[in-house]
């Protein structure tokens, strides 16, 4: 299984199997079915209410150290094998390209390069070009 993160808005199918990080599910039309929801990496309602990007990496970071990687290992694997995937896509609103961004997805990735020791690496995925402009 290989791990990727980016938005919902910048996803495309051909990148792998598109995976719901977020607590709340998207407002607006998506082009794509979701492959699931990987609950233990999404935050809570009450961080997502967190403005300070410190304060939340704190919060962040000690949820994902009490669910452990074993069990979150399990949910996405579980996620890959009803998808038929090797690739996950974990997405979420962030967009990375605005100043100062931060984000729970780069967070999660940081997280897990940590815990599996830097053997599995969780790229984002580059911004598409949008054909015709400049």
């Amino acid at each position: 299984m290989i791990l990727y993160t980016s938005r919902y808005q910048r996803f495309r199918p051909s990148q792998g199997a598109p995976v719901r990080t977020t607590v709340g599910f998207p407002q607006f039309k998506l082009a794509y079915e979701l492959a699931g929801h990987a609950q233990l990496i999404s935050p809570t309602w009450q961080m997502v209410r967190l403005g300070n990007e410190a304060f939340y990496r704190e919060q962040y970071m000690g949820m994902l150290d009490a669910r452990g990687l074993d069990a979150i290992e399990d949910e996405l694997l579980e996620i890959s094998d009803r998808a038929g995937a090797d690739r996950l896509v974990l997405l979420c609103f962030c967009d990375l390209s605005k100043p100062d961004g931060w984000c729970h997805r780069r967070m999660f990735a940081e997280w897990w390069e940590r815990e599996t020791r830097g053997e599995e690496e969780v790229l984002e995925l580059a911004e598409q070009p949008h054909p015709g402009l400049f």
